[in-house]
C-alpha cells in the first residue's frame, strides 16, 4: 500500500486521539467526512492501523517495578525457543517480550506490583523454565519517554 501526505496525517491526528470523531478528522485534513472514513478504513483493512487501545497507567495501578531482563538460553535443550516462547505468552507481568541481538536472546519488559512480585515472578517463572541459562535485570529507576507512536518525522513522506 502506497501512503500519501493526507494519510500520514491522519495516522498522526489519530495516534494523538483515537477518540477523534470521522467529522473532527476530517476538517483537520480537509476531507469530507465520507472521504475521511473512506481511507480510515482501508488503512485498518490493509493493517497499517493495528488497532485501537487505551493507555493505562501503571503506577496508577499498583504496579511500582519496572524492568527489562535480559534472557540468555541453553541453545543444548530441545524446543528452548519454543518453550519460552510459549512460557511468556502466559505471564502477565511481561508486557513486551523481544528477539535481540547480542549475547542474550531476548529482552523482556516486565511489570510487578513490588520488589517482591518481581522477584518472585523471577525465581519462579523465569529461573523455572526449561533451558534458561542466565538472567540480567535493569529496574527502571524513572521513566523519561515511553511513547508507543511512531513519530511525525518518521510518517513524513
Amino acid at each position: 500500500m502506497v501512503l500519501d501526505a493526507i494519510d500520514f496525517k491522519l495516522l498522526q491526528f489519530l495516534q494523538e486521539d483515537g477518540r477523534i470523531s470521522n467529522l473532527d478528522l476530517a476538517e483537520k485534513v480537509f476531507l469530507s467526512p465520507s472521504a475521511c472514513l473512506r481511507r480510515v478504513r482501508l488503512l485498518e483493512e490493509k493493517g497499517v492501523i493495528d488497532r485501537y487501545t487505551a493507555l493505562l497507567d501503571p503506577a496508577k495501578l499498583g504496579l511500582e517495578v519496572d524492568a527489562f531482563v535480559q534472557v540468555t538460553m541453553r541453545r543444548d535443550v530441545d524446543q528452548w525457543h519454543e518453550n519460552f516462547t510459549a512460557s511468556v505468552q502466559t505471564w502477565p507481568e511481561v508486557a513486551g517480550a523481544y528477539i535481540i541481538t547480542g549475547e542474550a536472546n531476548y529482552l523482556l519488559r516486565v511489570r510487578a506490583r513490588s520488589l517482591r512480585h518481581f522477584s518472585a515472578f523471577v525465581l519462579e517463572k523465569l529461573y523455572k523454565t526449561k533451558g534458561v541459562l542466565d538472567i540480567r535485570s535493569n529496574i527502571v529507576l524513572q521513566n523519561i519517554k515511553d511513547d508507543q507512536r511512531i513519530g511525525a518525522s518518521l510518517l513524513a513522506e
